[in-house]
């Protein structure tokens, strides 16, 4: 009896965190297969969150698949130098990021299951997003007016695109692509976007040999050598609602997104007719330098005016966002 009631308390502790699994998992699995079915949040209150100051239309905004963190944002993560980094193989992409004389990179596969890291380079604390579904890479001074916030998923998607929740009392919601609060005390609040850059992890650790690199002991059990999005990437579909909708680009194009406070253009990889070079571009008066490598199918800013802004993303996503948008080369 004694080895039967503790096998029973042991499964009764074992249920929630089985549980909880299953949900984190959810989107993943369903996005590999592509049989998500969207669901649109009817209420004003959306999974825990109050949406009834929303500067966004509430009927757009719909659950991913995991509720609010059951894709679990990291924290002030374990960080290995590049030596170390023996799990990353070259053509892995990362976000790049320089501040001051540190120098870090961000590995996708990590963040396919993660999406938000907040972390701190020197003094600075910093929040690397990323959103699978529109391969969106945005890295956000986590400084603001409310405080030094701390973000996390809510499991709640605008435009196909993670909205993040700041974990502070009130829990405003915040979307990674328009770079701004959409809720609560947040709401119409811009985040500083921070210079960064898509690249592989070979062109970034060649020209950052001094990295450090974020390491795949999170605290958490994943599979970070698979990618839960290969079909999602090899094929043209969506698997979310998203206005308005152009056929300008190819919807899954990866564009550089530029913007100032009053211009955006788009800059796709197939404005460079598929060779390696650098363009010099400009938003109103204030100029910016973009570079191509054809090997790595990449595109990074590499010198802009103060006021300029980039993002890399999937031409669907910018444009649904930015629908004022040039295109290079068009």
């Amino acid at each position: 009896m004694r080895i039967q009631s503790g096998l029973i308390r042991s499964l009764l502790l074992f249920i929630p965190f089985a549980i909880a699994g299953a949900w984190s998992l959810q989107r993943h699995i369903d996005s590999d297969q592509l049989t998500v079915q969207p669901v649109q949040l009817r209420a004003q209150g959306g999974i825990g969150f109050n949406l009834r100051q929303a500067t966004i239309p509430v009927q757009e905004i719909r659950s991913g698949g995991p509720p609010k963190d059951g894709i679990p944002s990291l924290s002030n993560p374990r960080m290995v130098s590049a030596a170390e980094a023996t799990y990353l193989r070259a053509n892995d992409r990362v976000i790049g990021v320089v501040l001051g004389r540190e120098t870090r990179a961000y590995p996708l596969a990590i963040l396919n299951y993660h999406e938000i890291i907040n972390d701190r380079i020197g003094e600075l604390p910093i929040a690397v997003t990323y959103c699978p579904l529109c391969d969106s890479a945005v890295v956000f001074d986590r400084r603001t007016s409310l405080g030094e916030l701390e973000f996390g998923v809510s499991g709640l998607l605008y435009n196909s695109n993670v909205l993040m929740y700041d974990r502070s009392d009130t829990e405003s919601l915040w979307s990674q692509l328009k770079g701004e609060g959409v809720s609560g005390p947040g709401a119409r609040m811009k985040l500083t976007v921070l210079p960064m850059e898509l690249t592989t992890w070979a062109a970034w650790k060649n020209r950052n040999p001094k990295t450090t690199v974020l390491s795949p002991e999170t605290g958490h059990r994943r599979n970070y050598q698979a990618s839960p999005y290969t079909r999602y990437f090899n094929q043209p579909n969506l698997m979310f609602p998203v206005k308005p909708i152009s056929n300008s680009l190819r919807l899954k194009e990866s564009v550089l997104g530029v913007w100032d406070d009053a211009n955006a253009i788009a800059i796709p990889i197939s404005a460079f007719g598929g060779k390696s070079v650098q363009i010099e571009k400009s938003l109103g008066s204030r100029k910016f330098t973009v570079a191509f490598d054809v090997e790595d199918q990449t595109i990074r800013v590499i010198k802009a005016d103060v006021g300029i802004q980039w993002m890399n993303t999937f031409w669907f996503a910018w444009y649904a966002f930015h629908p004022e948008t040039e295109i290079a080369g068009r």
